[in-house]
């Protein structure tokens, strides 16, 4: 009996980590708000990114607006690889970052070990 609720338990917990690692999430999306011809949007760091995706417009300069509440050292930098942004975060501040909106695309950006992800897209 024993052998079966351990197996059973442990078939359970393989299930629970290709959903969490392969499985489709919502995502939370955001659109920048235009104002003076300028686009911002402000992006909690907690545990993730929220919202995780961001909508810009295209040509009209952007700034996003991190705030990391998160004490994991995992989530002390952002970085834009496509940008050539890495950027520490430094815990309850908030840090802009400066987003080049020339080209249209899906950007992405992560943590500083790659864990946690996030998206722009420039229409």
């Amino acid at each position: 009996m024993t052998k079966i609720i351990v197996l059973i338990a442990g078939l359970a917990l393989i299930g629970f980590i290709i959903w969490w690692f392969f499985g489709k999430h919502e995502v939370a999306t955001g659109t920048a708000t235009v104002a003076n011809n300028h686009q911002d949007i402000d992006i909690e760091v907690k545990g993730g990114y929220s919202p995780e995706e961001v909508v810009l417009e295209h040509g009209v300069p952007a700034t996003l607006h991190f705030t990391r509440k998160d004490a994991s050292s995992c989530l002390d930098h952002v970085v834009f690889s496509d940008f050539g942004i890495n950027q520490a975060l430094p815990q309850d501040k908030q840090v802009a970052v400066e987003i080049d909106t020339s080209k249209p695309g899906e950007y992405t950006w992560a943590c500083g070990m790659d864990m946690f992800h996030g998206k722009v897209i420039i229409k």
